[in-house]
């Protein structure tokens, strides 16, 4: 892959069925491990259904984004302002066929930079997702603490990272 062969652009809603797509075979890759095929597809079902993710488009306070390798569908973020101007990234997910060839890196780069006076970014990954963890360390964030995703006690284990954006 080269950097002119990818298009990251916002997410519309003709693109919703492929970036759910990617998102079902992504964390059935990423999690049927940890939690086991059918809690993934509980949570694949409730969190990525065509109709969650309708609502997240054309949001003022955040930004979707996909990324294209011609017409394929092969990453996905969502990031959003948070009260404290940080940059909150909310998804980032490349399909495993195509992780290991910078379009993390570059949706990662693309989706921090729709908030150019954020002071910092955060994430939540789960405690158990290496990869990720390892990928996000060499991004550059840090582990800040662990907690449960959304502060809910029925969801994952996760670290909450953080990155420095803006010097202060």
């Amino acid at each position: 892959m080269t950097p002119q062969d990818l298009i990251i652009r916002d997410a519309l809603a003709a693109d919703l069925p492929a970036v759910r797509s990617l998102l079902v075979e992504t964390w059935h890759d990423t999690y049927d491990g940890i939690y086991g095929w059918r809690r993934v597809a509980e949570i694949t079902n409730a969190w990525h259904s065509l109709d969650a993710l309708a609502a997240q488009l054309g949001r003022d306070s955040g930004v979707f984004l996909i990324a294209l390798l011609g017409e394929e569908v092969v990453g996905t973020a969502s990031a959003r302002q948070e009260q404290d101007r940080a940059a909150m990234l909310t998804r980032l997910y490349v399909t495993p066929t195509r992780q290991g060839e910078g379009i993390g890196r570059t949706l990662l780069q693309v989706a921090l930079a729709c908030f150019p006076d954020a002071p910092v970014a955060r994430l939540e990954v789960e405690s158990q997702n290496e990869l990720a963890i390892a990928f996000y360390e060499r991004m550059g964030f840090f582990l800040q603490r662990q907690a449960r995703f959304d502060g809910r006690e029925d969801t994952p284990n996760t670290l909450i990272m953080a990155k420095r954006l803006v010097m202060i």
